[in-house]
C-alpha cells in the first residue's frame, strides 16, 4: 500500500474525494498528512474528520523562507511518502521541494493544459478566460510539477464541454465533478506503474 501527503489551500473538494476512495477501498493508499497554508480551510476540517495530521506552514507562521522551507521538508522526510499530491494548493511549491519528490508530486488543474495554464491561471480566473474565448471544450488536466507552473508532463485529462449560456461558475462546477473521478484514477495508475518499475 503506498503512501501519500496531500497540500491543500481551499475547500477541499477533491482531497475529500480522494480520501473517500481511500476508505471505500478503491484507492489502495494511506493518506499521511495534509499540509496548508491556510489553516481555515475546508480541507483542514475534512483531514480533522478523517484524523489525518494537519500542518499549517505559510508565510504566516514562518515569515523566514529558510524556516518554511526547512518546516515543509521537515514534513515530507518524517513521512517519506511515495506521493505528493496537490489538491487545490495556491502557492508555488520551492524548488526543495521539487527536487525531493521528483516525478513524485501530482497536480490537479481545471483546463486542458496546456491551454489556460500558468501565472495567473487558477480557480475561476481560468473558467472565466475559457468562457471569454468562447471555447466549445475545456476539461481537466492531472500533471506532475516542475519548477515551471503547470508546465510538467501530462498524464491523464478529461474533456468536458462548455455550454452557450454557461457562467464561470457553472462551467467550473461542471468540470469539478470530473476532476473528483480523474484525480483519483490518476493517482492510482502513477502509483501502479511506479511501484512496477521499482
Amino acid at each position: 500500500m503506498f503512501k501519500i501527503g496531500v497540500m491543500a489551500s481551499g475547500g477541499g473538494s477533491n482531497f475529500k474525494a480522494i480520501i473517500d476512495r481511500i476508505g471505500n477501498g478503491d484507492l489502495e493508499a494511506q493518506c499521511k498528512f495534509l499540509i496548508t497554508n491556510n489553516a481555515g480551510c475546508g480541507a483542514a476540517a475534512h483531514a480533522e474528520e478523517y484524523g489525518i495530521p494537519v500542518y499549517h506552514i505559510s508565510g504566516k507562521t514562518h515569515p523566514d523562507t529558510a524556516a518554511y522551507e526547512t518546516a515543509l521538508m521537515d514534513v515530507l522526510n518524517r513521512y517519506d511518502v511515495d506521493l505528493l499530491v496537490l489538491a487545490g494548493y495556491m502557492k508555488a511549491l520551492p524548488n526543495c521541494v521539487i527536487s525531493r519528490m521528483s516525478d513524485r508530486i501530482l497536480n490537479i488543474h481545471p483546463s486542458l493544459l496546456p491551454k489556460y495554464g500558468g501565472k495567473g491561471f487558477w480557480g475561476i480566473h481560468v473558467h472565466e478566460a475559457v468562457v471569454a474565448a468562447h471555447e466549445k471544450e475545456s476539461g481537466a488536466t492531472v500533471h506532475l510539477v516542475s519548477e515551471e507552473i503547470d508546465k510538467g508532463r501530462i498524464l491523464s485529462q478529461v474533456k468536458v464541454p462548455v455550454m452557450e449560456d454557461d457562467t464561470p461558475e457553472v462551467l467550473a462546477a461542471r468540470v469539478l465533478e470530473q476532476e473528483h473521478e480523474l484525480y483519483w484514477k490518476t493517482i492510482k495508475e502513477y502509483a501502479e506503474n511506479l511501484a512496477a518499475n521499482h
